[in-house]
């Protein structure tokens, strides 16, 4: 997914790439990501934070607890923190505001201080001005988004204006970063073909959770006294935010409707991790449908995940409007199979229905438990599912990521990327 684009023509010369990467905020998902850049001896990576609320620990809106990460987020990169105009310690369009990025992407002597921007996002006061700063200095910008087009419903009016939108700022953009099949849709269906695109996929560190998970296996008994899970039993695994987006109140209605026809001794249970406002509705309705083997696991962190991940037999997702879902990837790694709604963005690159997992209608409760049923077929169906999730998911790398960056600043500089 490569075309061509106009060089930059400020520089000629082969020395390393000046990269700027303007970002809200540390985030857990990409720092991975950015130590493996930094490791590339072409690129010289500066990544430009807007906020540092979410190394000081904070309130997660969506988990409804206090979180603090336990994985180094700004480890293996070199990174600055903007000065804040205004930082509430949360992400919307006009926060965090910064100070001073035009000044930031110019040297002493006025000439530009990097040879590409690359900006996470377009929908905010900071990417913009990160934006126009660049353009104003002559920098070409790299984008990178999680837009796709099954988009909530819009008027005419908002959609007529969305595209009067994005045909300004194509103008200041050198190419985009799509991170899967549905985004690449998205930046065509705005830009055309004005605008090159490569492929950045949206990937993690995959052998981290592969290993983290093989580690767990020999506490998993440990784990299952925890929980309360009796020896040999199968688990189905729901992890994320509990908001009424990510619908768990599916898999339970579903799950309800599953087990109807499961023997008590090969009855999977269902273990919710998470935290968030749908949690006493959740625990609520699991007591009105008399289910008794539904464990609430509560919010864990990211290191801890890969226990769960192990311990699982199936991995679902039933949300709406997920234009990725960054978890499939972890679990898929950890060769668990999955079951996501047609929604969650990631199914078209990684889930093909049948063979790593299954792919259902978002809403459709009676779908997923038959989706259910499908990875439980036989006692070897779950397992060959999930020697396909870890087969498939191996191509989907941050390799792939480095390759995609490199061939795009090579597009848009007169740098050479040998």
């Amino acid at each position: 997914m490569t075309a061509s684009a106009q060089p930059h023509p400020a520089s000629n010369s082969q020395h390393r790439v000046r990269l700027a990467y303007l970002v809200s905020h540390p985030i857990q998902y990409q720092a991975p990501l950015l130590r493996r850049i930094a490791l590339e001896s072409e690129i010289d990576l500066t990544v430009l934070f807007g906020s540092d609320f979410s190394i000081r620990g904070y309130k997660d809106q969506g988990f409804g607890v206090e979180v603090a990460w336990d994985t180094p987020l700004l480890e293996g990169y070199r990174s600055e923190f903007l000065r804040p105009l205004r930082d509430t310690g949360e992400v919307s369009p006009t926060v965090p505001i910064s100070r001073g990025i035009y000044r930031r992407l110019q040297q002493s002597d006025g000439r530009p201080a990097f040879d590409a921007l690359w900006v996470h996002g377009y929908a905010s006061i900071n990417a913009l001005q990160g934006i126009l700063a660049a353009n104003a200095l002559g920098i070409p910008v790299l984008m990178r988004a999680e837009s796709w087009l099954a988009d909530r419903v819009r008027s005419p009016w908002t959609l007529a204006a969305k595209a009067g939108f994005f045909r300004l700022l194509g103008s200041g953009i050198a190419a985009v970063l799509p991170i899967g099949t549905l985004n690449a849709a998205y930046w065509t269906h705005y830009f055309g073909s004005s605008v090159p695109q490569f492929l950045m996929p949206y990937a993690v560190d995959n052998q981290y959770f592969a290993h983290r998970a093989e580690a767990a296996v020999p506490r998993e008994q440990e784990l299952r006294s925890e929980l309360r899970l009796a020896p040999g039993r199968p688990v189905i695994l729901f992890a994320s935010k509990l908001q009424a987006r990510k619908h768990a109140d599916h898999l339970l209605e579903a799950y309800h409707q599953f087990i109807a026809d499961q023997t008590p001794e090969r009855r999977p249970y269902l273990v919710i991790v998470g935290d968030g406002e749908q949690r006493a509705m959740l625990e609520d309705r699991t007591r009105e449908l008399g289910l008794d083997d539904v464990r609430f696991a509560g919010f864990r962190n990211q290191s801890e995940l890969p226990r769960f991940f192990q311990l699982a037999d199936v991995f679902v997702l039933p949300s709406r409007h997920e234009p990725w879902g960054l978890i499939v990837n972890e679990v898929m790694a950890a060769g668990c199979p999955v079951i996501v709604s047609s929604d969650v963005g990631c199914h078209p690159d990684l889930v093909t229905d049948g063979v790593e997992g299954c792919v259902f209608p978002v809403g459709d409760v009676s779908a997923l438990a038959i989706a259910l049923r499908r990875v439980f077929a036989s006692p070897d169906s779950a397992r060959q599912m999930g020697q396909h999730a870890r087969q498939r998911i191996s191509a989907w790398t941050l390799e792939e990521d480095v390759r995609g960056l490199r061939a795009a600043l090579a597009a848009v500089t007169r740098l050479t990327m040998d």
